[in-house]
């Protein structure tokens, strides 16, 4: 049975419809200024099981960080500036390169980031995960100091240094 969603939605000159899950687990579709309503509705329905499967995941991890305490929290904090230290080290060896700095965060929407001036940031939440997808996030981070964007270049330089990296991914997507 397809179910019917409530969504906010927002039009705009983009040339394709997106569906996005909130935070709260509402919907909010992206859509073309001239594209009809009921178009816009039978995309949503047709990816009805997309959705469910995606506010599942989303209700999971909300749940798992919930239960955390101030003292879990401070666990996580000290693990993730050790363990995630020595595994840049390592994985910064294998591929020739160093960070300017590495700071752990509590960040909960992205694992980890590499800025500009090649500073890494890591959300303690990682910790939460198996030590192959925490080593893919590592390799990941610090394939941005040699390629700062997501090009096929940026992913052979994560596959020399990784090249399972693809599996220990999808780790990280199944919780």
């Amino acid at each position: 049975m397809k179910i019917m969603y409530d969504y906010k939605l927002i039009r705009s000159r983009r040339k394709t419809l997106a569906i996005h899950i909130n935070d709260d687990l509402s919907l909010t579709v992206k859509a073309p200024y001239l594209i009809k309503k009921s178009e816009i509705d039978k995309f949503v329905l047709k990816h009805s099981a997309w959705i469910e499967k995606h506010k599942m995941s989303i209700s999971v991890k909300q749940s798992m960080f919930e239960c955390l305490t101030e003292e879990d929290i401070k666990t996580l904090k000290r693990k993730a500036y050790e363990y995630l230290t020595d595994r840049v080290r390592y994985f910064g060896a294998v591929l020739g390169v160093t960070p300017k700095k590495i700071t752990v965060t509590s960040a909960k929407k992205r694992f980890g980031s590499c800025n500009s001036k090649n500073e890494i940031c890591f959300s303690y939440l990682l910790m939460l995960y198996p030590n192959e997808a925490i080593d893919y996030v590592v390799v990941h981070e610090l394939a941005h100091i040699k390629e700062h964007n997501h090009s096929k270049d940026f992913y052979k330089i994560i596959e020399e240094a990784m090249p399972d990296y693809k599996e220990r991914e999808k780790v990280l997507k199944k919780i």
